[in-house]
């Protein structure tokens, strides 16, 4: 662990929103595609670039190239620790379908572009960059400040966050963390937003197995298991699962709602009558918003791995596909089972994979909660901050299990009309981010650990 008694830098650091931009810009250029990871060329970096200001970075790692980085800026120890947090794996990238080159880190129409821009490299390009300008200002804090940059996130958790609390738990426990996601400038008609995530659904991945009897290609049959499969894809693909209100749905919409009732009361109709829920896309501007409301009303489930058969001449005795289900607070996986039993009958064999619970953290009466809302709504007036759940995971599935009260908030600001939608960023082609934003969100952040911890 380090202190902030360390010989002063050498050299001035570059103004924050350049030194961020010039980190992320780096990191976009490394390809850390998961599988297989390789985080271990971006946490090398991102330690040199902190121990250039006189920390002594820690990695770790669970397996060969699997890396992790945990740094320690010291406060006086009167309050606990704040945690701030980034992944540095990424999904896959097709380049076929981008406009520009994934792993470029390419400055194109004001943005940097490539896999991790959004999810979630600009955070650790911040938080590298916050914790750099804390080295190099000497500032005296009442909290330490941690930095995690972690492996593994976008498959499962269990190289990165999951290690670290099971095997050096010291180093990253804290009162409060900060992640992903949330932070992002959301337009509604003329209203603009910013959603802070207190919650997140669960997940729960099953295998579905199909038996049926195996036998020569030449002789169709019309049960056979391959045929059944077929069916039980198309019966999971056009299901929608019973609605199911929380409060932290119910409160979002009921934000949305105060500056824009004519978009919103359908939304509350929905969750409140789950025969409503099919004409979601009719209800929502666009098909992004839609599929995100519908995923927060209900718990969900999407066929995503299909196998069957060896030999083009052999009909299969096993057909399997598996299922990323996630579920909201207060359903269980037990839960998500009968409904997809309800879905594909009794002849399809379920079998849990890997599953996590869903993390809840209340923003009622949370002085860092209350900071967030003052330090962006200051910078935009008029702007709303949010309460809002996520339908996916995040490290908050491990690091909150140290007590840690999770807010997901990685500041960007996306301007109205500028085409970018921050959900559609997540996964999909032509990830990018707007240089002027994420300056913004530097800024914001800063000020937002700096008023937490002083």
């Amino acid at each position: 662990m380090t202190t902030t008694t360390m010989p002063a830098p050498t050299a001035a650091l570059p103004a924050l929103a350049d030194d961020t931009i010039r980190l992320c810009q780096t990191l976009l250029r490394m390809d850390t595609t998961n599988p297989p990871g390789n985080e271990r060329i971006c946490a090398e970096y991102l330690a040199a670039e902190l121990s250039a200001v006189g920390y002594a970075p820690q990695l770790l790692e669970a397996q060969p190239g699997r890396t992790n980085l945990v740094v320690r800026h010291r406060g006086t120890g009167a309050k606990p620790p704040l945690l701030l947090t980034a992944h540095l794996d990424v999904v896959e990238a097709d380049p076929a379908k981008w406009r520009r080159p994934p792993f470029s880190g390419e400055e194109y129409e004001g943005c940097l572009w490539g896999r991790g821009a959004i999810d979630m490299k600009n955070m650790a390009a911040m938080c590298t960059a916050i914790m750099r300008r804390l080295a190099a200002s000497r500032t005296q804090l009442a909290r330490d400040v941690i930095f995690a940059a972690v492996a593994d996130e976008e498959a499962g958790c269990d190289l990165g966050s999951r290690f670290l609390v099971e095997q050096h738990r010291g180093l990253v426990e804290a009162e409060y963390a900060i992640g992903e996601s949330g932070g992002f400038s959301l337009h509604l008609g003329s209203s603009t937003f910013y959603p802070v995530q207190v919650a997140e659904k669960g997940f729960c991945w099953v295998r579905a197995r199909i038996v049926g009897e195996p036998g020569h290609g030449s002789m169709p049959r019309h049960d056979s298991a391959v045929t059944r499969l077929g069916d039980a894809l198309a019966a999971i693909g056009r299901a929608s699962l019973p609605v199911h209100t929380t409060k932290y749905i119910a409160s979002f919409l009921d934000a949305l709602r105060a500056k824009q009732p004519a978009l919103i009361q359908p939304l509350l109709r929905i969750a409140a009558r789950p025969q409503l829920l099919a004409r979601v896309a009719r209800l929502v501007p666009n098909a992004s918003i839609a599929r995100s409301f519908s995923a927060l009303l209900a718990n969900t489930a999407s066929a995503t791995v299909v196998r069957a058969g060896a030999k083009t001449n052999v009909i299969p005795g096993v057909a399997e596909f598996e299922i990323d289900g996630r579920t909201l607070p207060g359903q269980t996986d037990e839960d998500l089972l009968r409904e997809l039993r309800a879905v594909l009958g009794p002849d399809v064999e379920l079998e849990i994979i890997k599953s996590a619970p869903p993390t809840v953290t209340e923003p009622i009466g949370s002085p860092l909660f209350d900071t967030i809302v003052r330090q962006v709504e200051s910078r935009e007036p008029g702007a709303k901050v949010i309460p809002y759940m996520i339908p996916g995971f995040t490290d908050a599935k491990y690091f909150t299990q140290t007590g840690a009260r999770w807010y997901g908030f990685s500041p960007v600001k996306i301007e109205r009309g500028s085409g970018i939608r921050f959900a559609d960023m997540f996964h999909g082609h032509d990830e990018r981010i707007p240089i002027a934003g994420l300056a913004w969100g530097v800024d914001v952040l800063d000020a937002v650990v700096r008023e937490h911890c002083a």
